[in-house]
């Protein structure tokens, strides 16, 4: 049924347009017209194409990792001030925690 010239065409049109979106994109514009070669055109590109996703899927998580993906809003380990609003953050002054008073704190 495919021996002739114009039914090789035709099978290669109907196989390009089983392609996936990305891939038909790829090879549609070459015009390729013999199937062998069509079908590993497109083997090819698609091989290329999921490489390229997972390229950039790991390189976002590698990059998510060093970002130290935290909490955004953690006090960065500092430890908080111990007692009332006088001593103030960075005076070196702390209040006691059990008494309030300044010059003295216990844990």
């Amino acid at each position: 049924h495919y021996n002739t010239l114009e039914a090789e065409e035709d099978k290669c049109v109907k196989f390009e347009n089983g392609l996936r979106p990305e891939i038909k994109t790829l090879i549609g514009f070459n015009e390729i017209r013999d199937f062998l070669t069509l079908v590993n055109k497109s083997r090819i590109c698609d091989k290329d194409n999921r490489a390229k996703v997972n390229y950039y899927k790991a390189a976002s998580e590698k990059r998510g990792k060093e970002m130290g993906r935290g909490n955004p809003y953690g006090r960065g380990g500092r430890r908080p001030d111990e007692g009332g609003s006088s001593g103030g953050r960075g005076s070196g002054v702390r209040n006691c925690f059990t008494c309030g008073l300044p010059g003295h704190h216990f844990y």
